[in-house]
């Protein structure tokens, strides 16, 4: 019988260590839960930005091969060499072989509402293709195209006549045998080399692609390198 009760008394002793290691347990995973809220709750105040006491916005007309920042340690162009004006920074980027209408601000809540898709601010650009867009074609990048990221959302895309518009250095290189053709392509959101991808996948690769307009702003008569500054006061 004495065995029986040692056997209790062994058992007994398991399960209260047993209880408190979840007592425990329970308050260390609360404690966990509560950080990591408080932690989401301080990241969405970070990613609040401040609107500029005086908000300065900046339209600039890139030129081919610039880079959209402002310093390079490999000693390529950048809008160093084309904007002297301090403290601005691009709302969205335009890639190095892309050309066209680059807006920069200090005004962080302009920043986020151009950049951000579910602002919906719209982008117009000018796209040079490969070939000829059948209707069936420019539908599709209407209705959205499935690139590895994702179905692009809904666009507006049109044949237009060739723009009037500064040549390229270098200029494209256009196969004399294979025509182009200039499309308009309105798109609200920014994914990296979206417009060329898009064009890509319906088999029409993008030879030039001009940036026009950003939501309110185009480039009206910038000449490609310059820039003008307008005061938001």
């Amino acid at each position: 019988m004495y065995w029986a009760k040692d056997i209790f008394k062994t058992y007994m002793s398991n399960v209260a260590k047993f209880s408190s290691f979840k007592q425990k347990a329970a308050k260390t995973n609360g404690s966990a839960a509560a950080r990591h809220t408080n932690n989401r709750n301080i990241s969405r105040k970070t990613n609040n930005k401040p609107a500029a006491a005086d908000p300065v916005i900046v339209l600039f007309n890139k030129p081919f091969d610039v880079l959209c920042q402002f310093t390079d340690e490999a000693g390529r162009q950048t809008l160093k060499d084309f904007i002297p004006i301090p403290d601005v920074y691009a709302a969205g980027r335009l890639d190095r072989d892309s050309e066209g209408l680059l807006l920069l601000t200090n005004d962080g809540k302009l920043q986020a509402q151009l950049t951000q898709p579910n602002k919906k601010t719209f982008k117009t650009y000018w796209v040079q293709v490969e070939g000829e867009p059948t209707d069936a074609a420019i539908k599709a990048l209407s209705d959205g195209v499935e690139l590895k990221d994702g179905m692009t959302l809904p666009a507006k895309v049109k044949v237009m006549d060739s723009p009037a518009i500064w040549p390229r250095v270098p200029p494209v290189r256009e196969r004399k045998s294979i025509p182009t053709t200039w499309l308009e392509v309105q798109i609200c959101e920014g994914r990296n080399r979206q417009v060329r991808r898009m064009t890509a996948h319906v088999g029409h690769p993008t030879l030039r692609l001009i940036r026009y307009k950003i939501g309110q702003w185009c480039l009206d008569d910038l000449q490609n390198g310059q820039y003008k500054q307008i005061s938001q006061r």
